[in-house]
């Protein structure tokens, strides 16, 4: 089952968790598919509930725990919906490990790139199994109204009947614990005391649908407690016919899914959020490996892995942080840890406080990566009595950061650009910074900008 749990091989370890664990919470039955729909991940309630694993579900597999009446139907409609990148929604049973079928409400929603092309597919399935018997239950008889009365009025969901005038007829304790009425304050009421005044058209609009026999299935909307705040809900609406047939009023079953918004809009800023960040990686990556030169493939080898580990040192400083950067003092301490680190030792450092966001910080590790490297090879750090001054501010919103050799070998300036150097100066105008060099004989001086 773990192997189920790899939403993509770029995501960076604390993300993956998060989000499994995030979607592992939600009572829904939740999945990802690639672009073509095949599915890589489920949720652990999907096993709880289906009994299965990840390689009985995996790719197109899950149509086992369907039910054989509708799995052609449902995967017809799921592909055509792939294949136009439209949103996704329908009801079926699913089998659950005991051999039982229940009801699901399934949506699918795209996510996209920068560029707009679809990536992946997520998805939920809810349990209506008792919503559904609640609105069969009410389209029969009165006298099956009478039966159900009970379960009705103990249903979580909230369940409301009115006039076609909008007047409140019943209101169950679901309705009561979500919007804070009690049923003897809520019923003679108009409906439009739980409705923003910004949406009573739209209950205008209802109350014409149902006259007209209409059925509104899964209708989300934005609804108003007693104290005010606003919650996001789901409605499916239904005539309410007398003995002779005519419609009398409405029934109204409504699902607060606010929480469930929210957890769905985590859920597509973590995704973002993990795309874009292992974008970033692979485009410094990328633009490393393009820039590296050396003599022999066991150098070549060796200048790579030194940059990529000075990347990995700083993504080990945002795990720490939970992603929100890493402190510029912690990346100068990690790349200089061979050597003495402090106010009166070889490298000294003189600066305020600086959190640096992800992209930066990951930019300015690579800086001191190639800064150091030198400094060992043919600087300061080459001596055993050189040292390094490094000193920054952060004034008027750009960082301004200097890097001064001194007490090393004698210096002169190349007779080209080295390729240290040319990573440097790629790290700082990707990201409309800039970098000057003065080779003085007594040690070689870099200054650095970012805009933060």
């Amino acid at each position: 089952m773990s192997e189920g749990r790899i939403l993509d091989d770029r995501l960076d370890g604390l993300s993956r968790v998060a989000l499994a664990a995030l979607v592992d919470a939600i009572p829904q039955l939740a999945w990802i598919a690639d672009a073509s729909g095949e599915r890589y991940w489920y949720n652990r309630r999907w096993y709880e509930y289906t009994g299965t694993d990840f390689e009985q579900m995996r790719g197109w597999g899950w149509r086992k725990v369907h039910h054989p009446e509708h799995v052609d139907r449902v995967v017809a409609k799921m592909k055509a919906s792939f294949k136009t990148g439209t949103p996704w929604e329908d009801t079926f049973p699913l089998r659950s490990k005991d051999g039982t079928y229940r009801w699901f409400l399934a949506q699918a929603l795209p996510f996209r790139d920068a560029g707009g092309e679809i990536i992946r597919w997520c998805g939920t399935n809810t349990d209506i199994t008792e919503r559904r018997e609640i609105e069969s239950a009410l389209r029969d008889t009165e006298e099956e109204l009478n039966l159900l009365a009970s379960i009705v009025h103990s249903s979580d969901d909230i369940i409301v009947s009115k006039t076609l005038d909008g007047i409140i007829s019943s209101w169950n304790e679901g309705a009561e614990r979500v919007f804070g009425y009690m049923a003897a304050e809520a019923i003679g009421q108009p409906i439009t005391i739980v409705i923003p005044e910004s949406r009573h058209a739209e209950e205008r609009e209802i109350l014409s649908k149902v006259r007209r026999g209409e059925r509104i299935e899964h209708f989300e909307t934005i609804r108003q407690r007693k104290d005010g705040t606003q919650i996001v809900v789901s409605l499916t609406i239904s005539p309410i016919k007398n003995k002779a047939g005519v419609i009398i009023g409405a029934s109204k079953i409504a699902r607060d899914i606010t929480e469930q918004k929210r957890i769905q809009e985590r859920i597509s800023v973590l995704a973002r959020e993990a795309e874009h960040r292992s974008k970033n990686v692979l485009a410094n990556v990328s633009a490393m490996v393009n820039l590296s030169r050396a003599d022999s493939v066991d150098e070549l080898k060796q200048s790579v892995q030194g940059r990529i580990q000075a990347l990995a040192n700083v993504h080990s400083l945002f795990a720490a942080s939970r992603w929100t950067g890493a402190e510029l003092t912690l990346i100068l301490k990690q790349e200089m840890a061979p050597y003495s680190f402090g106010v009166n030792d070889r490298v000294r450092t003189n600066g305020p406080q600086v959190l640096l966001e992800p992209d930066l910080a990951q930019a300015i590790a690579i800086v001191v990566h190639e800064l150091v490297t030198n400094a060992s090879k043919y600087g300061a750090l080459s001596t055993s009595h050189g040292c390094i001054d490094v000193t920054w501010s952060d004034s008027d919103r750009k960082l301004q950061l200097v890097w001064a050799e001194s007490n090393g070998p004698k210096v002169e300036a190349p007779s080209h650009t080295g390729f240290g150097s040319k990573i440097i100066q790629v790290m700082a105008v990707e990201r409309k910074g800039a970098v000057t060099f003065d080779w003085r004989p007594e040690g070689m001086v870099c200054r650095i900008s970012f805009p933060l």
